[in-house]
């Protein structure tokens, strides 16, 4: 909902302009030994189940997992943190979905530990499985399940809620709020008892480069790239855009504004005056000065979006005609 400080007569950018078109870079190591075990496990598995942000519930997928791994198994599509995301948008989320031809869809919130959707997740994965193909495993009488997506998008926090829930059992996959906390395909953990389902952890796998610029924007804002590698300010700027776009103007009294503006640098300085965060400097002639710490400010802005006190906010357009990956 806008503020009543938004001038709605305002024009903001249409289009979001980054000079360093290799700022999303990023491929550790880790990711292409990630993906390269995965395939080798697909000859083990009977079901794969993608986890997503429900914020970009269209974009920002890994489009080598649909390629290369979701394709030949049954898929289930898992769309987490829909906390963050207005319930009635997810009957459009599911019409768009299902014209990409996926029809298993969930939302998730794994911090709530009577999550409606999650119960199903298991049940849905085991009729799949009972009702698929399973060449090889057709003899065999557990399930191995291999849970994948980008990275901080709440895969090993699914596990974990589905082993609390169907075994009464602590957690078994480590969880971090950062990309990256796991690094490796891990071993089987097992989620339920009758009939006996094994869950796989994998590691986050971006592709190599992200090619569409904005997509992989909307990642780094959603936690799904580490924030230095990117820059707090570059994301900052992107989610100022993507807020006047929205006609969304919370952030003005929150940086101390007198009203909407579409300069980050003008935002991040306000917003650092406000909360009386500086950092010194040393001039040419070694004099010290205090400036705004604007990158103090930008950490603020994105944390603010993050936990959800900017507003339930989309950053795909779920209600536009196109349709794409």
């Amino acid at each position: 909902m806008a503020s009543p400080a938004a001038n709605i007569t305002q024009k903001f950018r249409q289009s979001f302009k980054i000079v360093n078109k290799d700022v999303l870079r990023w491929f550790p190591g880790h990711m292409g030994k990630g993906m390269r075990k995965m395939q080798q496990l697909l000859k083990t598995v009977d079901c794969v189940i993608e986890v997503h942000d429900a914020r970009v519930p269209i974009t920002g997928r890994n489009p080598d997992f649909q390629h290369k791994i979701c394709g030949v198994r049954p898929h289930i599509l898992v769309l987490n943190k829909k906390d963050l995301i207005e319930r009635k948008d997810q009957g459009t989320i599911r019409e768009k979905l299902k014209k990409l031809g996926i029809s298993s869809v969930f939302f998730s919130n794994c911090k709530d530990q009577q999550c409606p959707e999650l119960k199903k997740v298991i049940p849905e994965a085991t009729d799949l499985i009972s009702s698929s193909n399973r060449y090889n495993r057709s003899e065999e009488r557990e399930y191995n399940v291999l849970v994948i997506g980008v990275p901080n998008v709440g895969k090993s926090s699914l596990i974990n809620w589905l082993r609390n829930r169907h075994l009464k059992k602590a957690s078994a996959a480590r969880v971090g709020g950062v990309a990256g906390v796991t690094r490796s395909v891990q071993n089987r953990i097992k989620v339920s008892e009758e009939p006996k389902v094994y869950l796989l952890d994998t590691p986050g796998v971006l592709q190599p480069t992200i090619k569409n610029v904005e997509a992989g924007l909307k990642l780094a804002l959603c936690a799904c790239l580490q924030d230095h590698l990117v820059g707090e300010e570059v994301i900052a700027d992107y989610l100022l855009y993507t807020l006047n776009n929205q006609q969304n103007f919370r952030y003005v009294d929150l940086m101390g504004l007198d009203g909407p503006c579409d300069d980050i640098s003008m935002v991040l300085v306000k917003g650092a005056i406000k909360m009386n965060k500086f950092q010194t400097v040393k001039q040419f002639d070694g004099s010290l000065v205090k400036k705004p710490n604007v990158t103090s400010a930008a950490v603020f802005l994105i944390r603010e979006f993050r936990e959800g006190r900017l507003g339930k906010i989309i950053l795909d357009p779920i209600h536009s005609d196109a349709v794409e990956l």
